[in-house]
């Protein structure tokens, strides 16, 4: 999915800050086209294998897993739809107007909001409904983007074709700028999933379901650092594109100024609120929101770390350098399930999770120090006038 997304993004932010609008129209649709491709080839997968994909969770209660895998079938059928999404979602945010993209999101949010508790509770779905929603909801988001991008009156372009031929040339830059980050996604992915599995063997499913709820808990840092990555990228992108060096310097300072205010916060919601915001999702023994109350305050430590992450990593992808950002993070997902497994001889389940802190806390670190190296090379002085606020920022 971030193959398309990262191209579309970069793509469409850089040219439309060099004012090459053709340009610009011809990533953001072959982005789309490979997004489209991707998201058919990803959802067959899902229906072919969703057993042995499951399986490597070491789910043990055959409920768990028939209904695990019985989920995944029905959202597959949505996958290529999400891909396009999430293409769609980079044009409009390396446009800068992310507005959009919030709207059509907040409207899927709300109808799976409404579906889920109809389709689970009242018609008895169970999973399955849990699911059925799930895909409706993508399939909503997925509609108004299409509508967004070809009627919106703030459109980036003028016409916007899903379907057509894929240029070679701007193919091979999509994936020199992409690759990288999908790597690094598959990579997170796949480690997260040999956690999740160590966490299930070792401790069962009540642990699993602390680990899920803490992380929509967490959520709170790492979507609203994303959400500020994605803008970083479109603003640098813009600005690298017009060779503004002193606006991308700005931006940086500004960006990692307020995420470190924000991950502050953060971390004190996650020190002193960790088991209020548990109680909301769990109504279960104490025991249960003491192992989450245990699992958000050791979590809370990474969180500061996560706001260099955020902004060193949107202004790298901003200026097209997306490999720094994908290595820092591979390298530190790749010693997370050790560093997991080490510090459970010592200390158990919360081992685990101190592990999980520990390797989010190096991957900040790395990012930092390496684009504070990279900064230095940046030239001071812009190439030409100063160009306008508007310019800089597309329809907002």
């Amino acid at each position: 999915m971030m193959i398309g997304r990262m191209g579309s993004e970069i793509g469409t932010s850089q040219n439309l800050g060099s004012g090459d609008i053709d340009a610009s129209q011809g990533y953001a649709q072959d982005s789309t086209r490979i997004s489209l491709i991707l998201g058919v080839f990803y959802g067959l997968v899902l229906l072919a294998l969703a057993e042995p994909l499951v399986s490597l969770l070491r789910v043990n209660e055959p409920t768990v897993f028939k209904n695990t895998c019985d989920y995944l079938r029905i959202v597959a059928l949505g996958v290529a739809l999400a891909y396009v999404s999430a293409a769609i979602t980079g044009v409009f945010n390396g446009a800068g107007n992310s507005r959009l993209s919030f709207w059509a999101n907040a409207v899927g949010l709300v109808v799976n909001m409404i579906l889920d508790p109809v389709m689970i509770l009242v018609w008895g779905w169970g999973v399955k409904g849990a699911a059925v929603a799930t895909l409706i909801a993508q399939t909503t988001v997925c509609i108004l983007f299409v509508w967004f991008v070809k009627r919106h009156p703030h459109r980036p372009f003028e016409r916007f074709h899903i379907l057509g031929r894929i240029n070679p040339a701007r193919t091979r830059q999509i994936m020199r700028w992409s690759l990288p980050v999908a790597a690094e996604s598959g990579a997170f992915t796949a480690l997260a999933m040999v956690v999740t599995g160590m966490v299930s063997a070792g401790y069962g499913e009540t642990a699993v379901a602390v680990q899920r709820v803490g992380s929509q808990i967490e959520s709170l840092s790492w979507l609203i650092g994303g959400g500020f990555a994605s803008a970083i990228t479109a603003f640098v992108g813009q600005n690298f594109g017009a060779r503004k060096w002193r606006r991308i310097r700005r931006g940086y300072m500004i960006s990692i100024v307020t995420l470190l205010v924000w991950e502050g916060l953060v971390t004190l919601l996650l020190i002193f609120g960790g088991r209020f915001f548990f109680s909301l999702f769990l109504r279960e023994p104490a025991g249960i929101l003491d192992m989450g109350e245990t699992y958000l305050r050791i979590l809370a430590a990474c969180q500061i770390f996560m706001a260099l992450e955020g902004a060193c990593a949107g202004t790298f992808r901003g200026m097209g350098r997306t490999l720094p950002p994908s290595l820092s993070s591979i390298a530190s997902n790749c010693i997370r399930p050790v560093l997991c497994w080490w510090f459970a001889q010592w200390m158990g389940l919360n081992g685990l999770w101190l592990g999980i802190a520990v390797s989010a806390m190096l991957r900040g670190v790395m990012i930092f120090t390496w684009f504070t190296i990279y900064k230095r090379r940046l030239p001071r002085s812009d190439e030409g006038d100063s160009i306008a606020p508007e310019a800089t920022c597309a329809n907002g």
